[in-house]
């Protein structure tokens, strides 16, 4: 019996373990804890103009300029577009965020969007992960690999703190 506890303990152990994050990843939600706003958004690998939309929401040109927020207490976090004429709607969203980490791999900063009463909107996508290439207390930079017109390319949002 005292076996079986002595296993239990040490498997239970483990898988807390497992799943705890590391010192480096609550740095980045530390770091990123606040207000941003997402000055540029640029592609690497398309060349000419793109017309793209983001996050299944809006044209990535009116996510320029876009307010966000990160509350590292409880992984909320919203973004908000300014209308522009007719070209971008006014809208705020709700995200749940975190900082996913698998062994070899750079950070992922990693969101899902949510719905007014903080129902997954994302549910069978998986949502949406992004490397971090720079991140310190004044600026972030992610970026998005993506495939376009079957050659690899990526999306840049070069974030400042507000």
């Amino acid at each position: 019996m005292r076996n079986v506890l002595l296993t239990l303990s040490v498997s239970a152990m483990l898988i807390l373990a497992s799943c705890a994050t590391s010192k480096e990843a609550r740095t980045y939600k530390s770091t990123l804890n606040g207000n941003w706003q997402l000055q540029t958004v640029t592609t690497e690998g398309i060349t000419g103009k793109v017309k793209m939309e983001l996050f299944n929401e809006a044209d990535f040109n009116c996510f320029v300029g876009s307010s966000w927020s990160f509350k590292s207490q409880n992984n909320l976090g919203k973004y908000s577009i300014q209308k522009n004429g007719n070209e971008c709607a006014a809208l705020t969203r709700e995200f749940r965020w975190s900082i996913y980490e698998a062994p070899g791999e750079p950070k992922l900063f990693q969101f899902k969007r949510l719905d007014d009463k903080l129902k997954e909107l994302d549910e069978n996508s998986g949502g949406f992960r992004f490397t971090i290439t720079q991140l310190d207390n004044s600026s972030m930079i992610l970026k998005s690999n993506i495939s376009f017109e079957g050659k690899p390319a990526a999306i840049v949002y070069n974030f400042v703190r507000i």
